[in-house]
Formats: structure tokens, C-alpha cells, sequence
């Protein structure tokens, strides 16, 4: 199946997103993709970072992260009738349990070598990686869940939750000892994420308590007040940092604008979980995503910039893989409420693009970056990007639903 599934005489008003062919070769993708990252399964243990290739990239340490978000990944597929799902989970959780959680002070390290932890710090960015990967793994019914989900609950409320702030803090030493006042966005978008799943897989309303905290913070006291762009860094008081700059993958100086299109989502999922109640949060949602695609869409060449200055002028223009995969995710929620065609062009022209620039057309997995000639290209990340983000993008807009996602796989029609 090829690229002429986009442009098989569709009008400009049809939505490519209810599309028969569209959805068909979504869900070809989706299975290409989990096959390709089924092989990242180590004989050692978790799992392995993959080239562009699918061959393990040798002597790399195992990073919380990667693990989570596999397990999260084959989780949400597994009622699709993907084959291995349920082994690769309870794997998944096997290792989460026994490599990264720290038995004698608790929480879970960052990342583990051959003989154990190496890099022992601890990051509320991992833990809620954690919480959700658990939360995912009960909803698909892995009896190996519910010990890793009470465990780092437990853990975030102990050691990161701020009840004065209504927000997460981000970093401890092994001992939990502090060592930066750090506060950022990014663990906590996240948490959003994790929360509402954990809600989902127990119905216990604390845990939309606290998403509800986290969504309050940065749409109505930072995102409104910033022409609806988000910085990502604070100080321990919670006031915004400008002048922060820290790893250039997951600390970025600035505002994200992914991160803008997977808020948007997120406060969707959360309005319907919540009843549908506060039409605002629709209007919130709706001023994140239109804000982000004027701002770091190149209007020349295509491709979403990574960060921008708080006046919203670019500043990091390489081009990522994962904003246009949550793009295409928050783009997909919306029209699920509404039939918006500019919303729709933007569901298309992204999808075109990807398909061009981003797609292995030998796996469906999605290349890392693009160059300044639409190529495939690396500079910020080595290897294929996991599963994560472009598995949703490929499953959420087929999902009828704006929550419970998992639970509703099975109403996809091709």
C-alpha cells in the first residue's frame, strides 16, 4: 500500500479522518510498526534502542522512558489482536520492577546497564512514564499491573507532589536528597496524561483531582496570560524561567509547540472523562492547537519547528518527528466534535507530509528528523524513535472516542 491512499480523488471538504482507504492503511501501520518494535525486546531484559534498520544499537544503557512507553504502546493495541502484545507488557513490567525500582530507597532510576543502575537520579518525567505504562496494562488486563501503579503512585505523592502548587516537581538524587530547584512543564504535560489513564483503569476520582490541578495551572494561569504558548521552565516557585536551557531533547529553552498539541488533547480527554461540562476547556483546548500550528508550521518548506522565543519567533528550527505525530493526534480529537474544515486541511496536508518525509515506507516506523532538503536525517536522537508518538497518531483519530481509548479499540471499522 502506497501514497496514493491520500490523494485517491478526495474533495477538499471530504475528512480524510472517517476515510475507508485512510483508515485501512492505519491500521496495516499500526501492526507494520509493532512488528518492527516487537524485535527491540532484549535477551537481556527490557528492551533494546533499534537503528533505522531495526538492528539493536549496542552498548546503550536502558532508559526508563523507552520501557514505559513500549509497555504503554502494546497495551493500548492489544484488543487490535497484535500478536505478542500481552508477552511484550507483562515483559515491559517484569523489567520495570525488577531493574529500574530502586528497593532500598525507592522510585525507579532513570536508566540501567548490564549490571544494574547507572544513572541512579530520579525524575518525575520517568515516574509518571511509569504510571502510565501501569495504568495502560491494567485497562489490557496484565496481573502484573497493580503493584507497579499503587508503588509509584505512592511514590509521586510522597516525594513530587507540591499540594500548596497543585503540580509535580522534577528531580531527586538517589536518596532523595534536592539538588536543583528545577520545575518544569514537560513531567508534568505528562502527568496529565498518566493521570487521567490511571483514572481510567481504577474510576478513583484522585486522580483526576490532580489532572484537573495540573490543566488549571498552565491553561489558565500560564497558557492564557502567554498568547497560548507554554514555557517550559520554572523555579521552585513556580515562576517562569526564561533564561533555562538544559538537555536538548527533553529541556529545551523556550516553549514546545508539541507539547502545546499534546496539552490540547489532553484537556479534550479530559473534558469528556469529566462529563463535558466546562465548555471553556473547549475553547482552551482549541486556542493551544490553532496557536501552535501558526506558530511553528514552515510555511516554505513544511515541518514543524521545535521551540520558539516567548515572543513566539522560532529559535530551535530542526524538525522532529513527535509534534507532527501530536499534531495529527490533537487534530483528530477535534474533529471528532466538531466537522471544522480547517482542521480537516490540516489533517490531511499533515498526514501528506509524513507520509513524503517522515514514514519508512519498508516498516511504517518514522524517521527521527528531517534536514533542510526533507530528508531523513539525525542530530538530536540516535536510532528509530520508539513506538510512543507515532503509534498514536496512527491509533487515536481511529478511536471514536476522545477517552478511554484502549477500551474502545475494538469499535474500529475498516
Amino acid at each position: 500500500m502506497d501514497t496514493q491512499i491520500f490523494s485517491h480523488n478526495l474533495a477538499s471538504s471530504d475528512s480524510l479522518l472517517n476515510d475507508p482507504l485512510h483508515r485501512e492503511w492505519q491500521k496495516i501501520s499500526l501492526q507494520r510498526q509493532c512488528n518492527f518494535f516487537a524485535s527491540s525486546k532484549s535477551y537481556s531484559g527490557g528492551f533494546d534502542v533499534l537503528n533505522w534498520d531495526g538492528d539493536v544499537l549496542v552498548g546503550r544503557n536502558k532508559e526508563l522512558h523507552t520501557v514505559t512507553r513500549i509497555v504503554h504502546s502494546f497495551s493500548l493495541v492489544g484488543d487490535l489482536g497484535i500478536a505478542q502484545a500481552a508477552e511484550l507488557v507483562d515483559y515491559g513490567l517484569d523489567f520495570i520492577w525488577s531493574a529500574h525500582r530502586d528497593r532500598k530507597n525507592g522510585g525507579y532510576f532513570w536508566s540501567v546497564g548490564k549490571t544494574g543502575p547507572v544513572d541512579r537520579v530520579k525524575l518525575a518525567y520517568g515516574h509518571v512514564f511509569v504510571l502510565l505504562a501501569a495504568s495502560s496494562a491494567k485497562i489490557f488486563g496484565s496481573s502484573k499491573a497493580d503493584q507497579i501503579l499503587e508503588d509509584v503512585w505512592t511514590v509521586l505523592l510522597e516525594h513530587f507532589w507540591e499540594p500548596t502548587a497543585g503540580l509535580f516537581c522534577d528531580e531527586f538524587t538517589e536518596n532523595w536528597d534536592t539538588f536543583s530547584n528545577y520545575r518544569g512543564m514537560n513531567a508534568n504535560m505528562h502527568a496529565v496524561e498518566a493521570l487521567l489513564t490511571a483514572y481510567e483503569a481504577t474510576d478513583d476520582k484522585i486522580f483526576l483531582e490532580h489532572a484537573e490541578k495540573i490543566l488549571d495551572f498552565f491553561i489558565n494561569k500560564i497558557a492564557m496570560r502567554s498568547s497560548w504558548r507554554i514555557p517550559e521552565h520554572y523555579d521552585e516557585k513556580w515562576e517562569v524561567d526564561p533564561n533555562y536551557e538544559g538537555d536538548p531533547m527533553f529541556r529545551p529553552r523556550g516553549s514546545t509547540p508539541g507539547h502545546s498539541f499534546e496539552l490540547s488533547r489532553l484537556a479534550l480527554q479530559f473534558w469528556d472523562l469529566t462529563g463535558r461540562k466546562d465548555m471553556q476547556l473547549l475553547v482552551s483546548s482549541k486556542a493551544l492547537l490553532d496557536q501552535a500550528l501558526a506558530d511553528a508550521w514552515d510555511k516554505e518548506t513544511g515541518g514543524f519547528v521545535y521551540t520558539l522565543n516567548q515572543d513566539g519567533t522560532w529559535d530551535k528550527t530542526i524538525k522532529l518527528w513527535w509534534p507532527i505525530t501530536e499534531a495529527i493526534g490533537a487534530l483528530g480529537a477535534q474533529l471528532k466534535i466538531e466537522n471544522n474544515q480547517s482542521y480537516s486541511d490540516w489533517y490531511k496536508l499533515l498526514w501528506n507530509f509524513a507520509m513524503d518525509h517522515y514514514i519508512d515506507p519498508r516498516n511504517s516506523s518514522w524517521y527521527p528528523e528531517i534536514d533542510a532538503q526533507k530528508k531523513p536525517s539525525s542530530t538530536q536522537f540516535e536510532g528509530k524513535p520508539d513506538i510512543y508518538h507515532s503509534l498514536q497518531a496512527h491509533l487515536f483519530p481511529m478511536v471514536p472516542r476522545l477517552s478511554r481509548i484502549s477500551k474502545n479499540v475494538s469499535l474500529i471499522n475498516v
